[in-house]
This record gives C-alpha cells, structure tokens and sequence, in this order.
C-alpha cells in the first residue's frame, strides 16, 4: 500500500526525492532490487549536492549485492560512498 501511494506521488512530481528514496528502501524490502536502485539513482539525478543522497545510493547497491550478489553493485556501492565522503570533506 505504501508503494502505490509513493508511487502515485512521484506521478504527480517526479522529482520528489524523499518519494524516490522511501520507494528505494520499500521495493528493496519486497526483493525488487532493480527499482530500488532506479529510486535511489533517481534521488542522486535530482538533487546531486546532497550528500545524504549519495549515501542512500551506496546503501541501496550493498543491500542489492547482498540479496543478488551481482557484484556490479558493490563496485558502484563503494563509488557512490567515496563520492559521498569527498562531497562532506569539501564543505
């Protein structure tokens, strides 16, 4: 139910990134990885500054990997955390 409602928000406003992050952690929860990490792709593509963003991205790859273990993700998990790390240590 919390999906379809998420779902319809970002229908309304594509670019709302807490929709966009909440449906990535909610369809990793429910094993559909590949739109959990087009959620969290999607937060990173709206609002690219936000550091926050980039780490939710590298969470969302690792808990892909661990559920697939396509080891595509945890190369992208660890280049989504290092571009969050240097992003705080520009601040």
């Amino acid at each position: 139910e919390a999906i379809a409602k998420l779902e319809e928000l970002i229908k309304q406003d594509d670019k709302h990134v807490l929709s966009h992050l909440a449906l990535a952690v909610l369809y990793g929860k429910v094993e559909k990885h590949d739109l959990a990490v087009a959620h969290a792709e999607k937060a990173v593509e709206v609002e690219p500054q936000e550091t926050f963003n980039w780490t939710a991205l590298s969470t969302t790859y690792q808990r892909a990997f661990e559920a697939t273990r396509d080891r595509q993700y945890i190369f992208r998990a660890e280049d989504a955390k290092q571009r969050a790390a240097q992003m705080q240590w520009q601040r």
